[in-house]
Order: structure tokens, then C-alpha cells, then sequence
């Protein structure tokens, strides 16, 4: 019931995330017609607007927009006018989708191995360097990790090819850049929490008990020191299909990370506020996940 609850409770709040884009999109200075390349006569702008609803009042334009959402559509594009929103996002999305996952498995794949080494070897020279490593990982912002990495293994060892989504290969480079942030940062939650668990009550028990230390660590520890990590992964994702805005700029990817800033700028009400919806749901979905999943591994969470 408590994930039922969950679910139903996204309903009420997905409509006031899009009530308060909506009007905030409407108060702010600007049209999306501002950047036309003629200024148009008052008559035609007259029509445009009232074809886009645009002459009516702010809340039955968003009753109108808000009857179409229910059937699943979610309004033309102000930009892109021979293309819906529903049929842009239909289009981009896949590829957002598969290159945050990649990205995700990436970040998870490094991260929580590098954090585990640095824990259990605390102060060794692995630990050290980990933790260089992580750090810099976390500083060097992905456009400067982008054109670094294409120009050292595209250009000059021409071991990756570069733009589009053509087959596996196009996506190691993109996904390595996605995700090396954020494997710096599971890195660092990873470790701080293997510590914190090692000084724990139970461990100490678990010691005293004669369990043998590798058993302490896989069987014992690594279930709670793995939390912080899995509580961050809930915002972590919507964060790399934001990020992947960069990625697919510097790549040529057609996803829909392009058509979040480029909505945002040209003031294209339909598509912000389509792509708004879509990140605040994938990242309820993601909270909800890493909720389950927090119960699996911790015995001492109940869902009441």
C-alpha cells in the first residue's frame, strides 16, 4: 500500500510541477514568436496567437493544454511548428534514455567498486590514488572531459568514431563523459559510507563473534555502506538526462536534452513544459525504485 500511495500521490503533484511551469512560462518577458526573422503585422500576429490559444486567458490555456495532455497529446511545438511535442520527444527520448542508462551503469560500474577499494584499504596508496582520481573526476566538468576525450582517442588514435548514434562504438566516448562525474561522486559516498558503517555497533558485534573479516566486509558492511549510494542515485539519474544536454551538443546525439535549452530559449511553451513533466516523472519513478530498493538491503526500513 505504501507504494500504491506513492504512485497515486504523483497524480496531485505532477499537476501542480506543471500548473506552476505553465504560469511561470506565461509571466515571463518574451514570446516565442520574439525571434521571428520579419516582424510580423499586428493581423497575423493576431492569428498566430489565437491559433495557439495564446489570446486567452493563462488558465484556459492551460485547461485547453491540459484536456490534450489527458489524451496524450501534448500540444505543436512553438518552434518546431510541423512537428508535435509528443512526436519529438517519442523521437529523442530512446536516445536519452540509452545513453543515461549506459551512463548510469557506468557511474555505478566505477564508482562503487573505486569507493569499496578506498574504504577497505584506507590510507594504503590505493586509496590515495582513488581518491586523486575521484576528485578530479568530480572538478573536470564534462565539456572539458568531451573534447579531451575525442581528441585523444578519436582524432589522434582514431580508436572511437564520433557523432550520431550509428553502432555500440558511438557510445563509449559519450557515455564515458556522461558518466565520469558521477562516478567520482558514487566514488566518494561509497567510501564514506563503508566507513561510517565499519564503526558501527553491529560490526563490532560481528567481531566479537569471531566472524572472519571478508565476511564482515562483503556479507555485512557493504548492504549499509551502500545506502548513501543508492539514495543518490534517485536524483542522480534525472541529473543525467539534464546533463546529457552537453553530451549530445558536443556529439551530434538527437536526443532530447537539445530540445530542453533550446525550448527554454525560444520561449517554446509546449515543449518545456512536455519535457518538464517527463524529467519530474522519471525522477518520481527513480525515488520510488531506490525506496524499494533501500528496503531489500536495509532490514531495518519499514513501509508502513
Amino acid at each position: 500500500m505504501y507504494f500504491v500511495r506513492r504512485i497515486l500521490f504523483m497524480i496531485p503533484l505532477l499537476l501542480v510541477v506543471s500548473m506552476l511551469t505553465f504560469v511561470l512560462l506565461r509571466i515571463t518577458p518574451g514570446g516565442p514568436f520574439d525571434k521571428e526573422r520579419a516582424p510580423a503585422s499586428p493581423e497575423i500576429e493576431r492569428n498566430i496567437k489565437a491559433k495557439y490559444h495564446l489570446d486567452k486567458p493563462i488558465h484556459v490555456q492551460y485547461w485547453i493544454w491540459l484536456s490534450g495532455v489527458v489524451k496524450g497529446d501534448f500540444g505543436p511545438s512553438l518552434k518546431y511548428r510541423s512537428h508535435s511535442v509528443t512526436d519529438i520527444i517519442a523521437g529523442g527520448l530512446p536516445i536519452t534514455l540509452l545513453i543515461g542508462s549506459m551512463a548510469f551503469a557506468f557511474a555505478m560500474g566505477v564508482g562503487i567498486p573505486a569507493g569499496f577499494i578506498t574504504s577497505v584499504g584506507k590510507g594504503a596508496w590505493q586509496d590515495h590514488l582513488v581518491g586523486t582520481l575521484s576528485i578530479l573526476a568530480i572538478c573536470i566538468p564534462a565539456l572539458v572531459v568531451g573534447p579531451i576525450l575525442v581528441t585523444i582517442f578519436a582524432v589522434r588514435w582514431q580508436l572511437f568514431p564520433v557523432a550520431l548514434v550509428g553502432t555500440p562504438m558511438h557510445l563509449v566516448l559519450p557515455v564515458i563523459t556522461l558518466g565520469l562525474y558521477f562516478a567520482g561522486r558514487i566514488s566518494r559516498l561509497m567510501r564514506e559510507g563503508m566507513l561510517d558503517t565499519l564503526k558501527s555497533e553491529f560490526i563490532r558485534t560481528a567481531r566479537a563473534k569471531g566472524v572472519s573479516e571478508s565476511a564482515i566486509i562483503t556479507r555485512h558492511a557493504f548492504r549499509i555502506g551502500v545506502l548513501p549510494v543508492l539514495s543518490y542515485s534517485g536524483p542522480m539519474i534525472a541529473d543525467l538526462m539534464v546533463g546529457s544536454f552537453v553530451v549530445e551538443t558536443l556529439f551530434r546525439i538527437p536526443g532530447i536534452g537539445v530540445f530542453l535549452v533550446n525550448s527554454s530559449l525560444n520561449r517554446d511553451y509546449t515543449m518545456l513544459i512536455g519535457l518538464v513533466l517527463l524529467y519530474a516523472v522519471v525522477l518520481l519513478l527513480a525515488n520510488i525504485i531506490v525506496d524499494l530498493t533501500h528496503g531489500i538491503l536495509d532490514p531495518r526500513v519499514k513501509f508502513e
